[in-house]
């Protein structure tokens, strides 16, 4: 597996390396087919947080955590990544079996925008901090009258064609509230998200059906 360890807001450490090397390779060992691994530990506002994600085959599995000790947050995520990987570990085994190969260029991409809004007494107390908007509406995002709103980071990311039932269970494999993809019943641009009542619902364009011309007699 190929490793790629990044520290950010702090100095890299060896150690800190070799436990992150440790615990991917455990979970390596799990996996039929492993491609490459990247972790990020970086030090913001006094927490330690580690991100890291596995790329086995087509599907992705990611934990991100945080704590007062970066090894406790390596432990924290890798634990997400082991529970959903014990979770499907049987179909992913089938899975691999008859995956099709994507061409990155044939992909669909999306942009993920993240914005954190700061109140007005922080924005007057760090003015440098707070970035324009960007223009593109789709890059907007709502910001509050007595806030600002700065782009933290931006993401782009390529859309599979899945069913509903793996695009459940590739959300799951990377921890997250919600995944993009492209519906393979309806090949429609569609999200899956977690409800907070429980269970998962489906969000995907419907097109209303062309009118039908009237004819005369």
């Amino acid at each position: 597996m190929q490793l790629n360890i990044t520290f950010r807001q702090f100095g890299a450490s060896d150690s800190l390396k070799e436990y992150a090397r440790e615990k991917v390779e455990r979970v390596n060992r799990l996996l039929d087919r492993a491609g490459e691994a990247h972790v990020v530990l970086s030090l913001e506002r006094h927490l330690h947080h580690a991100d890291i994600t596995i790329h086995s085959g087509a599907w992705i599995l990611r934990g991100r955590e945080k704590s007062d000790d970066m090894y406790a947050s390596i432990d924290l995520a890798m634990d997400k990544i082991e529970r959903q990987l014990r979770r499907y570990r049987d179909k992913l085994k089938s899975h691999h079996g008859r995956e099709k190969v994507h061409h990155r260029q044939d992909l669909v991409k999306v942009r993920h925008d993240i914005f954190e809004v700061h109140d007005e007494e922080s924005a007057e107390a760090a003015p440098a901090e707070v970035a324009p908007i960007p223009s593109s509406p789709a890059a907007q995002a709502p910001v509050a009258e007595s806030g600002v709103a700065r782009l933290v980071r931006t993401t782009h990311l390529a859309i599979q064609s899945l069913s509903v039932d793996d695009a459940v269970m590739q959300m799951n494999l990377m921890n997250n509230d919600f995944y993009v993809f492209q519906n393979q019943q309806s090949q429609a641009l569609s999200i899956v998200y977690r409800r907070k009542e429980g269970g998962f619902g489906l969000i995907e364009p419907h097109l209303p059906a062309a009118p039908v011309a009237a004819t005369g007699t």
